[in-house]
């Protein structure tokens, strides 16, 4: 049940990270705090379809 997932930052719209999670228990979109290397600067990202 697990899927990947890449997170955009929500400032610049690049795709930054990516990661793995559980689509069974976390039906919803994720959102983290991580660091944008071409805003250089701690910023909200989305996870995207």
């Amino acid at each position: 049940m697990r899927v990947n997932i890449i997170f955009a930052c929500t400032e610049c719209k690049r795709h930054n990270y990516s990661t793995r999670k559980n689509k069974k228990n976390t039906t919803g979109r994720l959102e983290l705090k991580k660091y944008c290397p071409w805003d250089k600067k701690h910023t909200l990202h989305r996870e995207t379809r």
